[in-house]
């Protein structure tokens, strides 16, 4: 921002103002709030342990660690409702906080495309940064006559309810849809007759797949890795952009093979909507420059995260587009509410 000056004369009754127009315009290009004062917040959904409580601990260990936060970041536990009760805490309590982060994942778009937060809309936060994923699979027991997802979906086009799925995730859930919405990509019609079965974890449900008594796993690529690396489990295919780095390499994409399906269960974080826009700029700054830092991406390689890495403008969209799949889904189920 910039003022001239020229037009001012010594003889006015203006001078003063003139001579302070180019210290305003200094104040007035300075962020009102742009790097947090002191001691900032991060909220955890859920009881301590767990994917959220993990987000938000290891956040602020290494941001601290690494200087690229003026002060103390404390975890704030607020369990309920698959993060419902935290959404409305911010909404009600905190809603233009610029000191505030909360932790969140897929499990938090989900819960918000059915209407499990009640009254809660994905544009009443701003979604900042995503810090690695854990990817959906399709995995099948490694003497199953399915040998791609393509034929799996083949199967499912003759006859939805001719394969059944299990899955670490109750009905309706993150494991549940992404099969959904495979299917729904494939053509497959009624979606609703496809089979899922739901279990306590990824491993009990990839056990009752090797003992015969399902035909298909459906989970995320940490709980099937042990499986694989034993050859008991051959992965279909993964729900990532492209095909994974390093030992999953081999894996194919569902995009190649024609179904454009990308299901990470991303870790990332929201901001209230109304915290001021230099705060937002500054946390999805500090975040991205987290993500290049060496010591988070041995972070990410000690816990099993995969790269995934969106901010700003393009993790809204991101966002957006996921609460849409997830909604046409739960429509067509009857699960939204």
């Amino acid at each position: 921002m910039s003022f001239s000056t020229d037009h001012c004369s010594p003889k006015r009754s203006l001078k003063r103002l003139c001579q302070a127009l180019p210290l305003l315009a200094l104040i007035l290009a300075v962020p009102a709030h742009a790097a947090p004062q002191g001691k900032v917040d991060c909220i955890a959904p859920a009881q301590p342990g767990g994917g959220w409580d993990f987000t938000c601990r290891s956040v602020a260990r290494a941001l601290q660690d690494l200087s690229m936060i003026p002060a103390a970041m404390q975890t704030i536990n607020v369990p309920g409702a698959s993060g419902g009760v935290a959404f409305s805490h911010v909404q009600a309590k905190r809603a233009s906080d610029d000191d505030l982060i909360v932790a969140a994942s897929t499990a938090t778009t989900t819960q918000l495309a059915l209407g499990n937060y009640p009254g809660g809309r994905a544009d009443q936060v701003r979604w900042v940064a995503t810090l690695g994923a854990d990817y959906g699979v399709i995995a099948v027991a490694k003497d199953s006559p399915y040998q791609s997802l393509t034929q799996l979906l083949d199967a499912l086009k003759a006859d939805a309810g001719s394969v059944t799925f299990s899955g670490g995730d109750v009905a309706g859930g993150f494991d549940h849809i992404k099969v959904l919405m495979a299917a729904r990509k494939a053509g497959v019609k009624p979606i609703r007759d496809i089979k899922y079965l739901a279990f306590d974890s990824g491993s009990v449900a990839i056990s009752q797949l090797l003992g015969g008594h399902i035909d298909a796993f459906t989970g995320d690529i940490s709980e099937a890795k042990s499986f694989v690396d034993s050859g008991d489990l051959r992965i279909l295919a993964v729900f990532s952009d492209e095909r994974l780095p390093g030992q999953f390499a081999d894996i194919p994409t569902a995009k190649e093979q024609g179904i454009d399906v990308v299901a990470p269960n991303w870790r990332g974080f929201y901001t209230p909507a109304g915290a001021s826009e230099e705060s937002y700029a500054w946390w999805k700054k500090t975040l991205n420059g987290l993500y290049d830092t060496p010591q988070w991406q041995q972070i990410m390689t000690q816990n099993g995260l995969l790269p995934f890495h969106k901010s700003g403008d393009e993790l809204n969209q991101f966002v957006a587009r996921q609460i849409s799949d997830i909604q046409e889904i739960g429509a067509e189920l009857g699960m939204t509410h």
